[in-house]
């Protein structure tokens, strides 16, 4: 049996639900915007009757996030040895990869979201019932699907806690009731400032599971340089303490990294910062004019 490499101190219970806990409000106050959309839709359209299958779609789309992220954490904790590296360092890898992908989408297409899924929906509603309910499974599942990756990329670093699905879950608790507050008109949230920074923050946790899954392939011996270390703080840099604990439960940071590892994880950033930071090209007139304003502005108006 291959043992494991990765420290052995499980991080801190508050590092743990922070960093879920953050992960869950932004990816279900994403998730909430969608349902909000399309709820709001529906309600001034005066299609109510249509509300009980958005709520089947939704509901469906999360029993099936349930089971991806149930099926994958089974699967990681019921092997050991190299299967066990093999597994954590794939799932790790596709994790970085959707999340990635998502964050950098959401950065163009958060200006059109509201008109895409307002159009979607009016065609849905002339498809019937069942193309009103694929379509809220499909509008919640891609986000959910992100977000059960990213979590089981996150969660292999804690020490088999449960921690970081609570987490999660209270994290995704209080985007429900800001959802609902934000629909009620109740509150209002600058939604442009929150996904900038909370996306600058789920890129730097992609960058700890990149480095992870990384580390966890080198010990199946997938990928080359298992005994290069790029440096060794470990003398003074305790992973035991209160700060290791945070820098190992948020990003996934170890005191003795391999050089691919550090390579990598600069790398990442350097890159995808830099794609998600880099200014915007503004809309053409047209755009600006013809297309419903995106959702994140403010609150969703009611009937």
């Amino acid at each position: 049996m291959v043992e494991r490499t990765f420290a052995s101190d499980a991080p801190s219970v508050a590092a743990q639900l922070f960093g879920s806990g953050l992960i869950g409000a932004r990816e279900g106050l994403e998730t909430g915007i969608v349902v909000m959309i399309l709820v709001a839709f529906l309600v001034k359209s005066g299609d109510r009757g249509s509300l009980k299958w958005v709520a089947a779609g939704v509901a469906a789309a999360v029993a099936m996030v349930a089971a991806i992220f149930v099926g994958v954490r089974f699967g990681t904790s019921t092997v050991t040895g190299v299967a066990a590296e093999l597994i954590s360092g794939i799932a790790s890898l596709a994790a970085v990869l959707i999340v990635t992908w998502m964050v950098l989408w959401m950065r163009t297409a958060s200006r059109s979201i509201s008109g895409d899924l307002k159009a979607g929906m009016a065609k849905a509603v002339k498809g019937g019932p069942v193309a009103v309910l694929a379509l809220a499974f499909l509008a919640v599942g891609r986000e959910g699907v992100e977000t059960a990756l990213l979590m089981v990329g996150y969660a292999e670093n804690a020490g088999g806690t449960s921690w970081p699905l609570i987490g999660l879950l209270l994290g995704i608790a209080v985007a429900a009731v800001l959802t609902v507050l934000m629909y009620f008109g109740a509150v209002r949230i600058n939604f442009a400032v929150f996904f900038k920074y909370t996306g600058v923050f789920l890129i730097v946790v992609a960058a700890g599971i990149l480095a992870y899954g990384i580390r966890a392939l080198q010990t199946a011996d997938w990928l080359p340089g298992l005994t290069a270390t790029a440096f060794d703080i470990s003398s003074w840099f305790t992973m035991s303490s209160w700060y290791g604990t945070v820098a190992q439960g948020i990003f996934n940071f170890r005191a003795d990294p391999t050089l691919f590892q550090v390579l990598a994880w600069a790398g990442y950033l350097v890159v995808v910062l830099t794609l998600f930071l880099r200014p915007a090209a503004e809309p053409s007139p047209r755009t600006v004019s013809d297309e419903p304003p995106a959702a994140p502005s403010a609150a969703a108006p009611h009937s």
